[in-house]
């Protein structure tokens, strides 16, 4: 038997006008745990104390290292949910992104992203399909609230 590496999905990819408004997925939830502060940190550079000296925290009445807005909405990257495995090769790209940060996120906060199709543009030879993005914590605290588009293949 041969293996065909094309063949090996982990959902089966759907068409752009196989999708619904109203449709909803979930990405893992994730704990903001010191390795993810130290690689965002590498990643993007930003080294400012707020969000890695616990002692300039405590002085601002923090409860721990706070996470960077974007450090918090990665975790909203579709690539962690079962949405872009369905999109499978009809994903061509991602296009606009909006968000709000509500609330601190700090280190060890589990954190668990929604997306939400509240939109799908179907064009010529693409469609532009808009999430509605939501991040709560472990709390039941929503902390990021945002919009997603993607370009997709018809």
């Amino acid at each position: 038997m041969t293996f065909d590496p094309t063949s090996h999905a982990m959902f089966a990819p759907r068409r752009f006008a196989d999708f619904c408004v109203g449709e909803v997925f979930r990405a893992p939830s994730r704990t903001m745990t010191e390795g993810v502060f130290t690689a965002f940190q590498a990643a993007s550079g930003d080294n400012h104390p707020i969000h890695y000296d616990r002692a300039y925290l405590k002085r601002l009445g923090h409860a721990d290292l706070m996470a960077h807005g974007y450090q918090t909405l990665i975790q909203a990257a579709i690539g962690a949910s079962p949405l872009a495995h369905e999109m499978g090769e009809a994903l061509i790209g991602f296009i606009a992104q909006s968000s709000r940060f509500l609330a601190p996120v700090y280190c060890g906060d589990t954190l668990y992203p929604t997306f939400e199709i509240t939109d799908l543009f179907a064009q010529a030879t693409t469609g532009v399909m808009t999430l509605k993005v939501t991040i709560h914590n472990q709390d039941g605290v929503q902390v990021v609230e945002g919009e997603q588009q993607y370009l997709m293949r018809l």
